[in-house]
């Protein structure tokens, strides 16, 4: 089979516009989105146990960390545009890189974007009630367009155009909105402990810290660990997308120092940041009280007790600021994916060329506003990102393993940093991770045979693509 012809070179080239506090407030603001202000009231509900609670957000952070050093080998190793997907692809092969890709595009990057820009116009409602899921502009029930998805998809459209005008441009809104968000954060755990200490809630919930709602404490069984396992969904997600700055690796300068740096900076503050918050949530309100609070918003109700009515708002502003930072952080990044998948002629030719005036890779970014913008008016993405639950936490052991693989394989690769505790550390998540995916199969089976679906529809995908580019090739040549 004739191999397919290379894309044109061309003369622009990235320009390395991101240092180490943009690229760290990359991996910070792409994993800040709306998760944390409502998550832990559905996990509560799960285990009922306060201490469960907060060992689920432990295991969670222990997992992300643990990745993301990790990762640092494979980024420093390989800084490159596409990150992970370059990692799979150097590891395991075209098809696997493909499929990480494909599936990135159809609803991974593309669906939480439209998720996240969503959930900032349904907090927009708070100040401006016209904004409204109910409040249709055009048709009605799945066939329409509400005022809460025209703002979704205008703020999709402007932080698209925002990243056209180059890498810095991008990175200063990234700065600016991730600062404001850690603010928030900052805010809400420091105001807790010094305004908030609720002497019932502190009672009832660390007292009995590892008490389960209508029955005698945790006991460490395998009950215990398959619930422990399938609420773990929450917080991973909450902190996922923390892998973002490796599809900028091209754009970092002295990527070998400051890629590993910014993913275990990035990734452990906002760890610290998200367990603090949940000790609050634990000292102001009853497990109970978080697990009713309306809507799942813990956060507001939090706040609530501290201010009183004006918690609405003040919640609805720091959400709005962190899901408007988290679209811009995976708009930025998603695109790099795409123009690696177009360079290896695996994704649509003209994905592959620079904007010269600019170096960015305008049809990327167009293409994959597109298809978000598609999927906001389908109101279908929560349910595709409940698919791909499985889905991602399986790219992440794969490519974990690919650290092992390319250990083996190509043991002269130049390695500027190696993952701490390697073996040991990247093992344990693959061993954790492995076990998290078989309860969700065995739990979840709807969502995960879903979502296992969307990634191998990925392999006609990819062989049908080939074939397509060999035959183009036959004909030009």
């Amino acid at each position: 089979m004739t191999p397919s012809k290379p894309v044109a070179t061309h003369t622009a080239t990235f320009v390395k516009g991101l240092g180490l506090t943009s690229a760290t407030t990359l991996v910070m603001g792409s994993m800040i989105g709306s998760g944390i202000f409502i998550v832990s009231s559905d996990v509560a509900r799960q285990v009922k146990s306060p201490g469960l609670l907060i060992l689920c957000w432990l295991i969670g952070a222990a997992l992300t960390v643990i990745a993301a050093l990790s990762y640092g080998e494979l980024a420093a190793a390989m800084p490159h545009a596409g990150g992970q997907y370059v990692y799979l692809r150097e590891a395991f092969g075209r098809l696997w890189g493909f499929l990480y890709g494909w599936t990135l595009f159809v609803v991974i990057q593309t669906g939480t974007i439209a998720a996240v820009a969503v959930a900032f116009a349904k907090y927009s409602g708070v100040f401006f009630p016209s904004v409204s899921a109910g409040n249709y502009l055009l048709g009605s029930g799945k066939v329409g367009l509400t005022t809460q998805q025209l703002l979704a998809i205008a703020v999709v459209v402007l932080l698209t155009l925002v990243n056209t005008r180059g890498v810095r441009t991008g990175a200063i809104v990234q700065n600016v909105f991730t600062f404001a968000k850690v603010a928030s954060l900052l805010g809400l755990v420091g105001l807790g402990f010094l305004l908030g200490r609720n002497p019932q809630a502190i009672a009832a919930n660390f007292h009995h810290f590892w008490a389960v709602q209508g029955g005698p404490d945790a006991s460490w069984s395998w009950a215990t660990v398959a619930l422990v396992g399938s609420a773990m969904v929450g917080p991973l997600f909450s902190s996922d997308a923390w892998n973002n700055v490796t599809f900028t690796a091209g754009e970092v300068r002295n990527p070998q120092r400051n890629l590993p740096l910014s993913l275990g900076f990035g990734v452990g503050i906002v760890s610290i940041l998200y367990i603090g918050c949940n000790f609050i949530y634990l000292s102001v309100l009853t497990l109970p009280q978080i697990q009713t609070a309306p809507e799942d918003r813990v956060a507001t109700a939090v706040v609530s007790v501290m201010f009183g009515p004006i918690a609405t708002k003040l919640m609805a502003i720091a959400i709005m600021v962190s899901t408007f930072g988290c679209c811009n952080g995976m708009i930025m990044s998603g695109a790099r994916v795409y123009y690696t998948m177009a360079r290896d002629n695996l994704f649509f030719r003209r994905a592959g060329t620079l904007d010269p005036a600019h170096h960015t890779p305008v049809f990327a970014l167009a293409i994959q506003c597109v298809w978000t913008v598609l999927l906001t008016l389908s109101g279908q993405y929560n349910d595709l990102l409940d698919y791909v639950i499985f889905a991602v936490l399986l790219f992440y052991i794969l490519t974990i393993g690919g650290l092992f693989r390319l250990r083996q394989t190509r043991p002269d690769m130049d390695r500027p940093y190696r993952a701490v505790g390697y073996p040991v550390l990247p093992a344990l998540y693959m061993l954790v991770a492995g076990v998290i995916e078989i309860l969700l199969l065995i739990n979840k089976p709807t969502f995960t045979v879903r979502g296992l679906v969307l990634v191998l529809l990925g392999v006609p995908v990819y062989f049908l693509w080939r074939g397509r580019n060999v035959t183009s090739t036959r004909w030009s040549s």
